[in-house]
């Protein structure tokens, strides 16, 4: 599992990590797999581990009154999953983020994202280009979900993640994107049409 994290890690940083960095960082994160539909996270438990994805598909959402779920965020392999203001301030969290499939991941606490930070250039690198990511994802999808038609989210989606359809149903899908399903099912009709 940790040769996929040191793998992706050098997607950020031009520097090899040293034998020494390897060892900080198997002694910081930590192996765990979840089963389809386990949680890592429930409303109102404070999200004490982010996950670093390494196979599997996950969720995060929040359920309104009325039972709906509403999808915030989806994750693959090489995302990370976890409630980023739970963890931070350390808060209850508003979301639920379970195993959309059988999933293998690498926890990591806010301690040990400190300590890696602060030790290893590679991986202070990697979060930062991930917080300035995360940034403009927010600020795309907020503006879309504010002014965008159901065609033009759908398109946005697709082009931005092309292997989430793969993994994910189409209500899945048209809860992320704020449509209903009806509306998601005639958006790919009319796609496939032209």
């Amino acid at each position: 599992m940790y040769d996929a994290f040191f793998d992706y890690l050098k997607k950020f940083s031009s520097e090899p990590l040293s034998d020494e960095e390897k060892a900080l960082i198997r002694r910081t994160f930590t192996p765990f797999k979840l089963r389809k539909r386990q949680f890592l996270l429930q409303a109102g438990d404070r999200c004490k581990y982010f996950a670093f994805i390494v196979k599997g598909a996950m969720r995060m959402y929040s359920v309104d009154d009325k039972g709906t779920e509403h999808i915030v965020r989806l994750g693959v392999e090489e995302w990370w999953m976890g409630d980023r203001e739970s963890f931070a301030m350390r808060t209850p969290s508003l979301y639920h983020i379970d195993a959309w499939e059988h999933c293998e991941l690498l926890y990591i606490t806010r301690e040990g994202t400190i300590e890696l930070q602060n030790k290893v250039p590679a991986f202070r690198e990697m979060k930062m280009k991930l917080d300035e990511r995360n940034i403009m994802a927010n600020n795309r999808r907020l503006t879309s979900a504010i002014s965008a038609m159901a065609d033009k989210r759908y398109t946005d989606f697709i082009e931005c993640y092309p292997e989430l359809p793969q993994r994910f149903p189409q209500h899945v899908i048209a809860s992320y994107l704020g449509i209903n399903k009806d509306t998601l099912s005639r958006v790919k009709r009319q796609r496939n049409l032209k």
